[in-house]
């Protein structure tokens, strides 16, 4: 703990400032227009990552090479929805940029589903808490931006402890500290917090007209996920169940 007792010296006023610096405009080449054609894009291959990076790229075409080495093997329409998540996560974007990205999901969501490794879904989903057209789909954007945020904070600081994600903790190593901010204590067998989280976020989605499949389609990825907090709590739960029998 820092001198003055906070974890962020400042404050969380003092984060702005790194908030602010990863979303500068990225500038350079254009997008297509509005109008460009989805389906030609689809079954064009993108080519192969040249490495090492040329010089003198501007922002946008760094932005595209090193793309070109995470979706190695998709099209470019997979290409072009990663450029557009990438320029609406910034302050200032091309101005047809929402419009592209909403038309995109709603002409080719079958294809994006199908096709988008899951962590581009989960940037998608939280694209639409910024730039959906109802209040619906920005809702539910923010909420699941909110969960699989705080997951992969949580995730990160799990794999500290050397256990894989599939290994759920020993009920009995449990240290019983209170928890922060004077929060109440879960427990493990009564708990019903999952439901209180996950519950709702199903419900909301039904009534997000763009975002909504899209969101029940990641919710049901992490029902099935082998390695996420959830199943590790249920592990944990069936065995606390199977010693009081």
């Amino acid at each position: 703990m820092t001198d003055d007792n906070q974890t962020f010296p400042g404050g969380i006023a003092a984060l702005l400032p790194a908030y602010q610096k990863r979303r500068a405009r990225l500038t350079g080449a254009d997008l297509p227009p509005l109008d460009v054609d989805f389906k030609a894009l689809a079954v064009q291959i993108l080519p192969p990552q040249i490495l090492p990076r040329p010089d003198g790229l501007t922002r946008v075409e760094k932005k595209r090479h090193m793309l070109l080495g995470e979706l190695a093997g998709h099209s470019e329409l997979a290409m072009l929805h990663g450029m557009l998540v990438s320029h609406l996560r910034k302050h200032s974007y091309p101005d047809h940029a929402p419009a592209l990205f909403l038309r995109l999901w709603a002409e080719e969501q079958d294809w994006l589903l199908a096709h988008l490794p899951t962590r581009w879904l989960i940037s998608a989903v939280i694209t639409f808490a910024d730039h959906g057209a109802t209040e619906p789909d920005r809702r539910i954007g923010q909420s699941l931006n909110m969960v699989f945020s705080l997951m992969k904070i949580y995730e990160a600081e799990r794999s500290f402890s050397g256990n894989p994600p599939q290994k759920p903790f020993r009920i009995r190593d449990r240290n019983k500290a209170p928890l922060p901010m004077g929060m109440q204590d879960f427990s493990i067998l009564q708990g019903d917090l999952e439901a209180h989280l996950l519950a709702p976020l199903w419900r909301d989605a039904g009534d997000a007209p763009a975002a909504g499949r899209l969101a029940r389609h990641l919710l049901d990825l992490l029902n099935r996920d082998d390695g996420s907090v959830f199943l590790r709590l249920a592990l944990m739960r069936n065995t606390a169940r199977k010693a009081l029998n």
